[in-house]
């Protein structure tokens, strides 16, 4: 078994579940390839007394008769063919009562794949765990999904006979960069932590991204390799992602796709006017489960005229693919590689790296040396008419008494503040204070690469964050 990178407060939760004295219904989900079976394998070692995974899209009758051979797999002993769940999971339990250990350990992979079209297999789970798992002190019942909206609504959500029956429920998130490091590492890719972070701006956080890394090669031929082949692993991926994770998967695209293509973001009122749609709960479904898939992030901007929080499109794998992949034909194979100083490809860093900080937040406070303080983040615009407009992307409010404006630059060195660039800031600084009215201190506050080139306009900032803290 592989080792486990990260996740050490899901493995603090499914080490007190296993060593409780009472059954425990673990739910893991999240995005497709972000580590879930992985993690749930490896925790256990492979060590259950039964197995079985969901196959997408394949009829009940197929799930069933996989169950079976996987019974049978365990078990040692043959068992007949059923028709419904209810007698598949009668089948478990009869096997599962016989067996004489401690703990009962079982693990059910892609569980939203079993819940085929009237298939009744909720109502078969409910039956199995109520009316026999839950009074049994020795199991520990472990499923997974990769399908959010089935985890969410039908299992962790249901309002049924399994309202609150799940005892854990584990979100595994994308990986921040300090995870993204050592997955690297462990695959033997030796790269500078810039070039990380631009790893990171192409693929995200995702474990399996990542992973796909080929030690020996630059991070341009990777990408190349990755996503300008013709079948480049990672090309293929977008059409698959949405469909393992949501029903209903093309209005999911629709709005992904627009908010790709508005950098600030659009508030729930545009979304629904730009794509036509009917006022109704569907939007407000779509989005809250985009934004629990860590797809999108939903803010509020300061100064902003037009009513409403902002939905704006944050998943650096789905940014990177809508903006440089999903139009590029068939390309070249050398299509990144060649294109390393464009202004498209300046463009896109400039973007992408400030979607990175956004991801880490929290480092960036410790950074500043602020973690233990009360702080409200947001972003500003101010759209005051007769003046040119302006927008700061990090606005970090204390409760000391100071706000942090935070400038976050992409550069391949470091940074040199210009003297216009210092104009450009100081009085973003004054229409902030005129537009908010705050009496706070504000301190101009740099995150950059690879720090900031101490020219005389370094003298007038308060504050610098160097890709290095990121990682911490």
């Amino acid at each position: 078994m592989s080792k486990i990178i990260g996740r050490e407060w899901e493995q603090r939760v499914l080490r007190d579940a296993v060593d409780s004295d009472k059954p425990e219904f673990i739910a893991v989900y999240g995005r497709r390839r972000i580590g879930k079976t992985f993690l749930v394998r490896n925790f256990f070692e492979g060590k259950f007394d039964f197995y079985m995974s969901g196959s997408f899209r394949a009829p009940m009758k197929d799930q069933l008769e996989n169950f079976r051979i996987q019974l049978e797999t365990y078990s040692g002993k043959s068992w007949p063919k059923v028709t419904s769940w209810r007698d598949a999971f009668r089948q478990l339990q009869e096997y599962l009562s016989s067996l004489q250990k401690d703990k009962i350990i079982v693990f059910i992979d892609e569980l939203p794949w079993l819940d085929t079209p009237r298939s009744r297999f909720i109502s078969a789970l409910e039956l199995f765990w109520n009316g026999w798992a839950d009074w049994n002190d020795k199991v520990k019942f472990i499923v997974c999904g990769s399908a959010t909206t089935w985890m969410t609504h039908k299992l962790i959500g249901n309002k049924g006979g399994l309202h609150n029956r799940v005892t854990h429920q584990l979100y595994l998130a994308p990986f921040n960069l300090r995870d993204s490091e050592l997955l690297l590492k462990a695959n033997g890719v030796e790269w500078t932590r810039h070039q990380i972070v631009e790893c990171y701006m192409a693929v995200g956080g995702v474990p399996f991204y990542l992973s796909k890394m080929k030690k020996g090669l630059s991070l341009p031929q990777n990408i190349d390799h990755l996503f300008f082949h013709d079948k480049g692993e990672l090309r293929q991926e977008y059409d698959t992602l949405f469909k393992s994770l949501f029903n209903d998967s093309e209005i999911y695209r629709h709005v992904v796709e627009l908010l790709a293509s508005k950098a600030e973001g659009l508030t729930r009122r545009e979304i629904r006017t730009e794509l036509n749609l009917n006022e109704g709960g569907k939007l407000t479904e779509v989005l809250t489960n985009l934004k629990t898939c860590d797809f999108i992030r939903e803010y509020m901007a300061f100064g902003r005229k037009k009513k409403g929080n902002l939905f704006q499109l944050t998943d650096l794998y789905t940014l990177f693919y809508l903006k440089h992949v999903k139009d590029s034909g068939n390309g070249s194979e050398n299509y990144w590689s060649t294109r390393i100083d464009s202004p498209a490809h300046r463009s896109w860093a400039g973007y992408a790296f400030e979607q990175v900080c956004l991801h880490h937040t929290y480092q960036i406070k410790e950074a500043l040396g602020i973690s233990g303080i009360q702080t409200s983040i947001y972003s500003w615009t101010d759209e005051e008419k007769g003046r040119k407009k302006a927008q700061i992307d990090l606005v970090i409010d204390r409760r000391d008494e100071v706000i942090n404006l935070c400038e976050i630059k992409f550069s391949l060195g470091a940074y040199a503040i210009t003297p216009a660039y210092m104009e450009t800031m100081l009085t973003r600084k004054e229409q902030f204070r005129e537009t908010t009215g705050t009496r706070k201190a504000l301190h101009l506050t740099m995150i950059t690469m690879d720090g900031v080139l101490h020219n005389p306009q370094w003298n007038m900032i308060q504050n610098e964050v160097t890709a290095d803290a990121l990682f911490k």
